[in-house]
């Protein structure tokens, strides 16, 4: 018999590892099992137990906090007036003079501050708003209706202008051009209006549509020009209508007092009133100021926003003022696209400066008829994002601060001049969304929302 093992019994010292091995190979395959079925578990798990939607408000709420036009618009409004307290505060020796002992008595300093600027702010809202004094004593019987809607008729009155030049700016910058010259514009309006107004002897009614119109013809005229430049010999249009400005402006002062124009009772510069049969007519009767310029304002904007969304013309304008190489490619003519935006936008301007002397703010030319409602309208398109609908609200918004701003002077003792202050802050927030994003530490918006880029238009 032979001593050597049998080779399939294997050895004993052999055998309990291949055991093992066995066993461990089991457990490996017992594993990849369960991790091969494991995606369809949960994916079972997930369709017996789907998570919940987001409610509406839930969303809401997601999407207020993140970097999108409308928050950032509002922010911008806050930190604004943040500032603008501060300003306040400085600005005042008797409140600043708390602050030089706040660590003993720092109620003195705190309360100096929120008075100084809660009374202001509450002036400047009495003043463009609503005064509740006045409802009140307008339901005691002590005085009228008319000072109840008084705010609201000085704060339409200084917008209506507003509305025309801030148009005029962003219907130019839809199309690529940066219409620097509404100052201009508006100054040639008001003075075709005011010309209009009291050299033709017309009936009314006729006579208030031809004033209008002549006012509307003055800025086509001023806008024409930078335009016709532009096409034909590629002059930059910032420095035309800027030096067009300055045209304008001594024009009006040369005008003014020459015989015919200026009014024969005075010796200072001041030209003969607009005859009331060229007036627009009041809305709300003779003591307040607004008048029928707002409602035109309106259908302006209406018009505006037509032209640009709904018409060849405005779609062309667009596709000129995106990118003019691939516009001329696709067949528009750039060089007549530049004469007519530069038309329509001083139509617009002229409009807004016609309303100066047409309405109630002035009867007469004088040097200082236009005011800044030109360069103003700068601000408001921006502030309105160069959409029609936008700009309105941007003017209204512009024409409350100038409204509540009198008020506020009158009776806080604040300078006028803060209310230049906080609209220009406003307008740097607004031109600044990152700024706002990282103080505030917004999320980052959608890119199809987000439209904050002022070389896009906005």
């Amino acid at each position: 018999m032979s001593d050597s093992p049998n080779p399939q019994s294997g050895s004993p010292d052999k055998e309990p590892a291949g055991e093992a091995q066995a066993a461990q190979d089991a457990l490996g395959n017992t594993e990849r099992a369960e991790v091969a079925t494991q995606p369809e578990r949960s994916a079972s798990t997930a369709e017996q137990n789907p998570e919940p939607k987001p409610s509406l408000g839930r969303l809401f709420l997601d999407n207020l906090w993140a970097a999108n036009t409308f928050t950032v618009t509002l922010l911008s409004l806050v930190l604004a007036i943040v500032v603008g307290a501060v300003l306040m505060i400085i600005s005042d020796p008797a409140v600043l003079s708390t602050y030089s002992y706040i660590t003993s008595r720092p109620s003195d300093a705190i309360n100096s501050s929120w008075t100084l600027v809660s009374e202001a702010y509450a002036n400047l809202f009495k003043g463009s708003v609503f005064d509740p004094e006045a409802f009140t004593g307008w339901l005691n019987g002590t005085n009228g209706w008319q000072p109840v809607l008084a705010p609201i008729s000085e704060t339409l009155t200084y917008s209506a202008p507003l509305v025309f030049t801030g148009l005029s700016v962003a219907l130019a910058f839809r199309g690529g051009l940066f219409n620097i010259g509404a100052q201009g514009q508006a100054t040639i309006g008001v003075i075709m209006a005011a010309l209009a107004g009291f050299l033709l002897p017309l009936p009314p009614g006729l006579h208030l549509l031809v004033a209008v119109l002549a006012g509307a013809l003055g800025g086509a005229i001023w806008g024409f020009i930078p335009g016709i430049l532009k096409a034909r010999a590629g002059a930059h249009e910032v420095i035309n209508t800027i030096m067009l400005n300055y045209v304008a402006t001594y024009f009006l002062t040369w005008l003014i007092v020459q015989n015919g124009v200026q009014d024969p009772t005075r010796t200072d510069a001041i030209s003969k009133a607009v005859d009331t049969s060229a007036q627009l007519p009041r809305l709300l009767g003779d003591n307040l100021r607004v008048h029928a310029g707002i409602l035109l304002a309106v259908l302006a904007t209406w018009a505006v926003a037509w032209l640009l969304n709904r018409s060849t013309l405005g779609f062309e304008l667009r596709a000129v003022g995106a990118n003019p190489d691939a516009a001329r490619t696709a067949g528009i003519s750039v060089t007549k696209t530049y004469i007519l935006i530069m038309v329509f936008a001083g139509i617009l301007a002229g409009l807004g400066g016609s309303n100066m002397v047409l309405g109630s703010t002035a009867s007469a030319l004088t040097p200082l008829v236009v005011a800044q409602i030109g360069f103003d309208g700068i601000l408001v398109a921006l502030l309105g994002r160069v959409k029609p609908w936008g700009v309105l609200l941007a003017a209204l918004l512009f024409g409350a601060l100038q409204a509540g701003g009198n008020r506020m002077q009158s009776y806080s003792g604040i300078s006028l001049e803060l209310v230049t202050v906080l609209q220009a802050l406003i307008v740097i927030f607004i031109a600044a969304p990152a700024l706002v994003k990282a103080i505030f530490q917004l999320r980052a918006a959608r890119a199809t929302r987000l439209q904050t880029s002022l070389a896009k238009g906005w």
